[in-house]
């Protein structure tokens, strides 16, 4: 089994920046690939970013040049900075690991953008 526990999420004016990370324990294979999710209130859940255990990552078009991903393998750890901040980017955020075709989530954190 695989755990994975978000943190990072709050209030953040317009403009502003949020760091995310997601700490995943227990069965953790070499090779699987880490991803942050979010869904917005009436709306389905998006992609917003993924990372390979390699490091290779994309992002939905609307996050590309704003928000970057990253991961420490060391610490089974996945980061999303999140720049530029806008309210369009509220939404609970869910981290995913995926590994030998099976897909584990985070509970959900809570990214509000207001002013």
């Amino acid at each position: 089994q695989v755990q994975l526990v978000e943190s990072g999420g709050g209030l953040v004016q317009p403009g502003g920046s949020l760091r995310l990370s997601c700490a995943a324990s227990g069965s953790i294979r070499r090779i699987n690939t880490m991803a942050w999710y979010r869904q917005a209130p009436g709306k389905e859940r998006e992609l917003v970013a993924a990372i390979s255990s390699g490091g290779s990552a994309n992002y939905t078009d609307s996050v590309k040049g704003l928000f970057t991903i990253s991961r420490d393998n060391a610490k089974n750890t996945v980061y999303l900075q999140m720049n530029s901040l806008r309210p369009e980017d509220t939404a609970v955020y869910y981290c995913n690991l995926k590994q030998a075709f099976i897909s584990y989530w985070g509970q959900g954190t809570q990214v509000t953008v207001s002013s």
